[in-house]
């Protein structure tokens, strides 16, 4: 049997109410962990928690234990960081692993794009990593380790032209990431990054708008060497597997999840 290790496990996970966020809570409620996700709209995640533990439940029994809970948060603002952590901490004791998941696409030329909009992208997906990484790890340390993934992009490595500013940010995650693995990794605290591709979520079904997402998604395809575009569920595993006893070796890595499609390893 493969057992990944994560029953009882606290995991805390950003942009938890849909898409990858979604998938991953899921994926980790399976596996038997406690499981916090947030999210801005509290109408969202309430049902996200409600429909989770209803799927986890179908499989694995009624009488199963399932965890999940629900804070509202937005992880731009320093306040509801400290919140969120304290409001999981509070109720599950510690955090063991964090998902940095937390992001919309935003690309753009650079002279359509004024100081505003790189200061909103800048605090989402940089600073809110950096804020929940020093929350959480003084709770990781007390485990006596920890795993911390920081959602990316192909673009982070590779960008391409009118990628700004999502690009950049992305970038300095990946920097985030091999800093904090080469700083804690002696505390057994492991950090990685997932660099997706096009992936299949709630934010391809907005832009696609009127049109059926599946043409969306086979007009994708075409462009990735794989020639399909990618489940949520597929990340939600590598998310666990990197979390889990089975990958204690590895931190400090960019790992692509996008079929091919990135010009770099």
């Amino acid at each position: 049997m493969f057992d990944l290790g994560l029953k009882n496990k606290v995991v805390l996970i950003t942009g938890g109410s849909d898409g990858l966020g979604r998938a991953t809570a899921k994926r980790f409620a399976l596996e038997g962990a406690k499981v916090v996700i947030c999210a801005r709209r509290a109408d969202h995640l309430l049902q996200a928690e409600d429909d989770i533990i209803k799927e986890v439940s179908e499989y694995l029994g009624q009488h199963s234990k399932i965890e999940v809970v629900g804070y509202p948060a937005d992880v731009t603002d320093a306040e509801d960081c400290l919140k969120l952590v304290s409001n999981a901490t509070s109720k599950f004791g510690g955090i063991d692993f964090l998902i940095n998941n937390a992001g919309a696409s935003a690309a753009e030329s650079l002279e359509k794009l004024d100081e505003a909009e790189w200061l909103a992208d800048f605090h989402l997906k940089v600073m809110s990593a950096v804020r929940l990484s020093k929350l959480v790890i003084p709770f990781m340390r007390k485990r006596g380790g920890g795993c911390i993934i920081n959602a990316s992009i192909g673009g982070g490595k590779a960008p391409a032209a009118g990628s700004l500013p999502t690009s950049v940010m992305r970038s300095a995650g990946l920097n985030l990431t091999k800093s904090l693995a080469n700083e804690f990794a002696s505390e057994q605290i492991r950090v990685n990054a997932i660099c997706i591709g096009l992936i299949k979520s709630m934010q391809w079904v907005r832009r696609a708008g009127n049109k059926d997402p599946r043409e969306l998604y086979d007009e994708m395809a075409k462009r990735v060497p794989l020639g399909r575009v990618g489940e949520a569920e597929e990340y939600a595993d590598l998310v666990a597997f990197l979390c889990s006893e089975r990958a204690t070796f590895i931190t400090g890595t960019a790992i692509n999840l996008d079929g091919g499609m990135c010009p770099v390893v």
